[in-house]
């Protein structure tokens, strides 16, 4: 009997979500010469304390005229700046992500849109590895003159190791489950003839709410690192025989 298995990919989640399995699909029987043939797809997984941590913060602000939109921007822009810099996050961890100036208009019917003012938005992407330090810097943003937040977002700085350990668990649980296979055909694993992943993506970050707040005092902010499943996905063909 063949077993063909789906397209092997590789995950990286910042929330522990992806359980470790491995699954086998039926398919026209197929017979070498010397044996018989098994594809199992496995997916091995180790977990790990987020250590990167990437906040999303800007200025929204709205005045009658594009000049005085963009200058109320710059200055407030300038103080968040300053209140990172403060909280010791390096220039190199701090990004534009965003800038727009955008007409607001009135509508009304059976005439043409009015221009009342404008909007101009400016964001910077901000990442930092002391994640402890996430909620005292979403507070100091937001005193600061932030009005759009978006994360934290959690991640691992460098996965490769965590990815190796959860490869070394893929092919564990792959051998398993081809012994079990062949046991219950009465067969045995002869050999693996190939192993077989997919290109390591980065899977999505789960959806993050975007604030809009006042420049005023806050209660204390706190973000849990928790933990985070390193999941890899392979696909082995073994011989029985």
């Amino acid at each position: 009997m063949r077993l063909l298995a789906t397209a092997a990919v590789i995950t990286l989640s910042s929330i522990a979500i992806t359980p470790a399995l491995a699954q086998v699909t039926p398919s026209a029987p197929a017979i070498l010469a010397d044996g018989t043939v098994l594809d199992v797809t496995a997916t091995g997984k180790t977990t790990r304390v987020p250590d990167l941590a990437t906040i999303r913060a800007g200025v929204v602000t709205q005045a009658p005229t594009a000049a005085r939109a963009l200058g109320d921007n710059a200055q407030r822009r300038a103080a968040v700046l300053a209140a990172l810099k403060q909280a010791g996050i390096q220039p190199r961890d701090i990004a534009t992500a965003n800038v727009s100036l955008q007409p607001q208009y009135r509508y009304q019917d059976n005439q043409p849109p009015v221009i009342t003012g404008y909007q101009a938005t400016n964001n910077v992407s901000i990442r930092f590895r002391d994640i402890a330090k996430s909620g005292a810097i979403l507070d100091a943003l937001v005193a600061q003159g932030a009005n759009q937040i978006e994360g934290p977002s959690l991640s691992l700085d460098q996965p490769d190791a965590a990815l190796d350990e959860a490869r070394v668990d893929a092919v564990k649980r792959a051998q398993a489950r081809a012994q079990l296979y062949a046991k219950a055909a009465g067969l045995s694993v002869a050999r693996i003839l190939t192993i077989s992943e997919g290109a390591e993506i980065a899977g999505p970050p789960p959806p993050m709410p975007v604030y809009r707040m006042a420049a005023a005092k806050v209660a204390d902010t706190q973000v849990m690192a928790g933990e985070s499943d390193v999941t890899a996905t392979i696909t082995v063909r073994f011989l029985l025989k």
